[in-house]
């Protein structure tokens, strides 16, 4: 197996190269700026330059991975069409990519509530409905996938439990990066995660499950 990662030097993108390296799993990042990168990535990530909204630097970059993660994200901005770029066009140019490359497994980090059109980050130039998008060209590309739905992201680790449960389940929850991070490498290994979209938060009193567990509970 060797991963890329799409969104790099993002928080959880960062933790997501972590965990994989964690795992002995080669990894390459995808990113646009090598010095940034170099000061935020482990040297053992073969860094590579690229940008999703760029799809024929894409098809070089991902070299000969076998599996993509793609934890981008528009950050907010005044520019209106930030989340419909990085969001949706940048993910589908990536599931084009990944199709073109033969990818054995595609990894994508989204939200929850990405079905709620009323939702409050809606107001942040429709972001979730078009996560949602991103979502749903994932699912009709052929490709196997995982959708991973977490909640309200955390920069601190914690020791609560993962709740994992089905689309359109959960609705409010946070959860912190770290075990986002774990769900999408987990992900690539568990046969249960396979062509499924998982949402997920963690709470103390939750009881205390193994990723496999976790992943076959979800229909």
């Amino acid at each position: 197996m060797k991963a890329f990662v799409a969104g790099a030097t993002g928080e959880t993108g960062r933790r997501i190269v972590q965990e994989l390296i964690a795992r002995n799993i080669p990894v390459i990042a995808l990113v646009r700026d090598i010095d940034k990168a170099r000061g935020i990535l482990s040297p053992e990530a073969e860094l590579v330059i690229g940008d999703v909204l760029q799809p024929e630097s894409l098809t070089a970059a991902l070299g000969d991975s076998t599996v993509l993660l793609v934890a981008t994200g528009a950050k907010p901005s005044f520019d209106p069409t930030g989340p419909y770029k990085v969001d949706f066009e940048g993910t589908k140019n990536l599931v084009d990519a990944a199709k073109a490359k033969g990818i054995e497994h595609f990894v994508l980090v989204s939200s929850l509530c990405t079905s709620k059109l009323f939702h409050p980050l809606n107001l942040f130039w429709l972001i979730l409905l078009w996560k949602k998008q991103a979502e749903e060209y994932i699912q009709k590309s052929g490709l196997t996938y995982t959708i991973v739905r977490p909640g309200g992201l955390k920069n601190e680790d914690n020791s609560d439990h993962i709740v994992m449960q089905s689309a359109d389940t959960l609705f409010d929850g946070s959860i912190p990066r770290q075990k986002v991070a774990q769900v999408a490498v987990e992900a690539l290994v568990e046969a249960d995660a396979c062509n499924k979209i998982v949402e997920i938060i963690a709470k103390p009193e939750a009881a205390s499950k193994t990723f496999g567990e976790l992943f076959a509970n979800v229909v």
